[in-house]
Parts: structure tokens; sequence; C-alpha cells
């Protein structure tokens, strides 16, 4: 979407995923383009995602970018904007205080993608979530496992146990633990002094050294071997996500478990995973599944700037 001359402008098709169609957007009194060039004359221009190089180059210099712009990985990306002079808004380094809560697109966009890994991993799934007791037996209920108890990892937990599963969580952060059994998890971690310091003053997982991660592998290789599902969700900021299912790990799961990596676009939490594909590693699906923010966004900030 760009703004230009005090008028708004949206690319064509922007909404459709999101069951907006252009005339909707026109209807509102957005005007429809299709070129990528189109926005050369617009003042701000907000996207979803970050912009191409061939978006860049068609901005005007001193305009304003609003998106999501993944800085830490995009050091070409925020080059070609400071050489074109355009002021940028990285939306997923907004600040989380109150004021700002509803700008919040890590968090929004991380507790949907939760619950869209749970509703992929039950698709993918070729049995039963809950228990099932019927006149010929009963049908154990399925266990999941969930890596990571962020907002993401919560979700998770809370979606699995709605559909009747087993549930157990990982996570470096000791504070997480009370959070897990709030929503009916059992917690599975190493407890010493490293894990109780594994918190950063923003709330995220710190970097464990060699010994823990040693340690967490071994207790998570004894527990992933008898469940069904993997969830992966944890997510290091800046850095590469931390590699927390091997290959080896997940042969010894049972055949036809499933493994969703929410983090495969950052290198993934399982070893097997590349992002954008399903690989079969000895009959265990190894599912990317990543949920970008919501077309919606665009729906919205247009309307508020028709306003």
């Amino acid at each position: 979407m760009c703004i230009r001359d005090s008028s708004v402008s949206v690319q064509t098709t922007a909404g459709d995923k999101s069951n907006f169609s252009d005339e909707s957007y026109a209807a509102s009194g957005a005007e429809i383009f299709e070129n990528t060039t189109d926005i050369a004359n617009a003042d701000i221009v907000i996207k979803v995602n970050k912009p191409t190089n061939e978006e860049i180059s068609s901005m005007k210099d001193g305009a304003l970018f609003i998106g999501s712009l993944d800085p830490y990985n995009s050091n070409e990306t925020i080059s070609n904007l400071k050489e074109k002079g355009v002021t940028s808004f990285a939306m997923e380094l907004m600040p989380r205080i109150t004021r700002a809560q509803s700008m919040d697109i890590l968090s929004s966009q991380s507790n949907l993608a939760g619950y869209k890994a749970v509703i992929d991993a039950t698709h993918l799934f070729n049995k039963a979530m809950p228990m099932m007791m019927t006149a010929a037996g009963t049908i154990a209920p399925a266990k999941v496992m969930v890596f990571g108890a962020g907002v993401a990892g919560l979700q998770a937990i809370a979606t699995a146990k709605r559909l009747g599963a087993i549930v157990s969580a990982t996570d470096v952060r000791m504070a997480a633990k009370e959070q897990v059994e709030s929503l009916g998890g059992k917690f599975v971690m190493v407890e010493d002094s490293e894990s109780l310091d594994a918190e950063t003053s923003g709330g995220y997982a710190k970097e464990m050294s060699d010994e823990f991660k040693a340690k967490q592998a071994q207790l998570i290789s004894d527990t992933l071997a008898t469940q069904d599902i993997a969830i992966c969700t944890a997510l290091i900021p800046g850095k590469k996500a931390p590699m927390l299912i091997s290959e080896k790990q997940v042969r010894s799961m049972k055949s036809g478990s499933i493994i969703i990596d929410l983090a495969a676009e950052s290198g993934g939490n399982c070893e097997c995973s590349i992002a954008g594909e399903i690989k079969n590693i000895d009959g265990v699906p190894v599912s990317y599944t990543h949920l970008r923010a919501h077309e919606t966004v665009l729906d919205l900030v247009c309307r508020l700037l028709l306003e």
C-alpha cells in the first residue's frame, strides 16, 4: 500500500487472502495500482514484509516505509533503504509497552502461528488427538511436545490441550514452568543454576552453555522418542534459531509422528527443517509452517488513513 498526494493506493489482490477484494478497497476510497513502479510518488509505503530491491529503487528519496523488515537478517535491505534516503520503521522492533500493544505484530502473529501449527499437525496426523473410548476399545490420546514457551508455544500448548492431547513443553527459562503448568502441560527441563538465569531483561531466552545444551539434549531425546507430535517455536532475537532436535532424534521418533517447525526461516529448531518444504525422515514428516502478518493489517491502516 502507498500514500501519495493525500490519497491511499492499494496494490491489486493485496487483500484476497483476507477476503477483501479490490472493489471493497475502492469503495472505501482507495485507488488500486498494479506495478511496483507506481509507488514512485508515494510519501508513505506500507507493506507486510520487507521491500524488494526493485521496490526500494522505485521509492522516492525521503519516503517513509513501515513494515516488517527482519532487521537482524537483512543488512542489504537496510543498507539500500539508507542509501535511498528512506526513513524506515521495523514493526517487529516496536517496544513492548502498554501504549504500543495494538501495534505489537510479534505477539499477535505468534499467537496465531502457535494455533495454526497445532491445526496443521492435526491435519497431518493420521490418528485422533483426544482419547477415544468405543465399544471396540480405547484409543490413547496423542502426545504433543512443544519447544519454546513464548507466545507461540503457549498458544500451541493451549490448543493441543483443547483438542484432548497430552502436552509437555520445554524452555530454557525457568519462569516458563509456571505458565506451561497453568495451561495443563508438563514442563520438561534440566533444572540447575544456569537455568535460573536464562532470560534477558526483555523477556527473551538467552543463549545457553554447551554443557547445559548437552544435558538438555539427553533429556529431550528420552522424552521425544515417546511423542506423536513436536511443535518447534524457539527463537533468539538477532541470532540463528537454536538447534533443539537433531536428525538422530527425529529418527528415534515413532513412524507417523509429526514435527512442525515455526523457526524454519531462521535456521530451524530441527536439523531436518527446510523452509517451505515438507521432508519425510523414516516416516516422520518434518513440516515448515510460517504464518505471515495477516493482510487485514493493510485494510485496517487503509481505513484509518481514509478517515
